[in-house]
């Protein structure tokens, strides 16, 4: 397993250590934590799990690990995720009506 000193601003990435990373034989880096408890991850991480800077992560601590995993947003999972309902337009309308009347009834 390949580790990175601690300061990872001088660190090189070579093209090597990516082609090990995208094949999953590279597991672990070491950083700091800043003085403000930041955590910086690196590139080429970031660009493994497919996030950027103003995503959502979920943090879990298990015993003395945290565990960092992205967390989708809903609206693109909705626009590039799988489908899996069928429906037309007409049918959409009939249920949204159906609904505003069930709520406008009991108001």
């Amino acid at each position: 397993m390949y580790r990175f000193g601690s300061d990872l601003r001088n660190a090189y990435i070579s093209e090597e250590f990516e082609y090990f990373w995208e094949i999953g034989m590279v597991s672990e880096v070491k950083v700091k934590l800043s003085k403000k408890n930041t955590l910086y991850i690196p590139k080429f991480m970031t660009e493994g799990l497919k996030i950027k800077g103003g995503d959502t992560v979920k943090l879990r601590l298990e015993g003395s690990r945290i565990i960092i995993e992205p967390v989708q947003d809903p609206f693109d999972l909705a626009i590039k995720g799988p489908k899996f309902a069928k429906t037309t337009f007409e049918e959409f309308e009939r249920e949204s009506e159906e609904l505003q009347d069930e709520i406008f009834k009991n108001a």
